[in-house]
């Protein structure tokens, strides 16, 4: 099992294909809150892109979203359901963390909901801490905000 990072943009075909396949788990997974959710999970400001390949097929991706000086918002988190479970979306996220302190950010902050039990144990495993939920997500109580301070 040969594994190959790819650091690229939302305009690589992979990317969009993957992202078609976390929309669909997302709208099963919530429900009638997806169309809320969606408005903000558009593709076209997303220009630090990961994608996680497995002897060449594109498994898993990732993004990063400037959004403030010194801060990343963490996007688009994805590993296919048949190889979740095995580390690879750790490998997402660190690549994407580096990458985020290579563009001088001191911090990550994310949004993932409370129908997602395994991303909340996933991001709190890798040293995600609960904050206060940020913008759109202010009064959204399915939604729960963490961040990650960079060393």
């Amino acid at each position: 099992m040969k594994l190959t990072i790819k650091r690229t943009n939302s305009k690589n075909q992979d990317f969009i294909n993957l992202v078609k396949e976390l929309d669909a788990f997302l709208s099963v997974k919530n429900g009638e809150s997806d169309a809320f959710y969606s408005q903000f999970n558009g593709l076209e400001k997303l220009q630090h892109v990961v994608i996680l390949y497995v002897d060449e097929i594109p498994i898993g991706c990732g993004a990063i979203k400037q959004y403030n000086e010194n801060t990343v918002e963490v996007k688009r988190m994805y590993v296919r359901p048949q190889l979740q479970g095995k580390n690879l979306g750790e490998k997402i996220l660190a690549e994407l963390e580096i990458w985020a302190k290579e563009l001088e950010n001191t911090r990550c902050i994310l949004e993932t909901g409370t129908m997602l039990p395994e991303a909340i144990r996933f991001y709190e495993k890798h040293q995600y801490q609960r904050i206060p939920n940020y913008d759109q997500y202010i009064d959204a109580p399915e939604s729960l905000c963490f961040e990650k301070l960079l060393e």
